[in-house]
């Protein structure tokens, strides 16, 4: 997005809230890759949509620092839950204390681990789920996921447009080509409707009807 009209939006959008602004500062300050974290426009979008849905259980596939989580957890029902697979258990502890500064940490629950290998140990249907993790697995976990979900469910996918790769069909890079597959994926699915916005690098939003 253009700078100035970024700034704009920003201008005119609820400010971030103060422990949002520490975390997105020092997960710039102490971490590699930083740009990986959600930030204010679309850490609001998510707390908006998961405000809207009021869900009882949330599913998030990659933690990261946490605030995605943090803001899709400010939605959930007062006795919901939000469940949170990080590959990375160096991120755990970190993570949780923005938990519990944000006054969310008895709404979230992390697991360590692959996707693939934890998510049988999950039994509850999610009203909400947001995949965010290893670009080359985003068909493995939707395909993992989706019966998990309810009638109604959202799943919401970020950085589908990673980049603008995905309008390159002979890009060799294993992320664009995961990225790639997965929206053409779910391009022929019958039993959903979705939408692409093209928010930061483009969140797929995903109705299971």
């Amino acid at each position: 997005m253009e700078r100035k009209l970024e700034k704009y939006i920003l201008d005119h959008t609820t400010p971030e809230d103060p422990v949002l602004e520490d975390l997105f500062r020092q997960t710039h300050l102490k971490f590699v890759n930083p740009n990986m974290i959600s930030g204010h426009l679309q850490g609001k979008l998510l707390e908006f949509i998961s405000k809207m849905i009021s869900p009882m259980y949330v599913l998030e596939i990659g933690t990261f620092t946490g605030y995605s989580a943090i803001c899709l957890a400010r939605g959930l029902k007062p006795e919901g839950l939000l469940i949170t697979i990080e590959a990375n258990d160096e991120l755990k502890e970190f993570a949780e204390s923005y938990f519990r500064k944000a006054g969310v940490a008895s709404k979230i629950k992390i697991i360590n681990g692959r996707m693939q290998d934890v998510i049988g140990a999950i039994h509850h249907e999610f009203d909400l789920v947001f995949i965010d993790a290893d670009k080359r697995e985003y068909t493995e976990y939707y395909s993992i996921v989706f019966d998990k979900v309810k009638h109604g469910g959202i799943i919401v996918a970020d950085n589908v447009l990673w980049g603008g790769q995905v309008l390159d069909n002979n890009t060799t890079d294993p992320q664009a080509r995961g990225i790639i597959e997965f929206n053409e994926m779910i391009s022929r699915q019958k039993n959903i409707e979705n939408l692409i916005l093209p928010l930061r690098d483009g969140l797929m939003v995903i109705r299971k009807t």
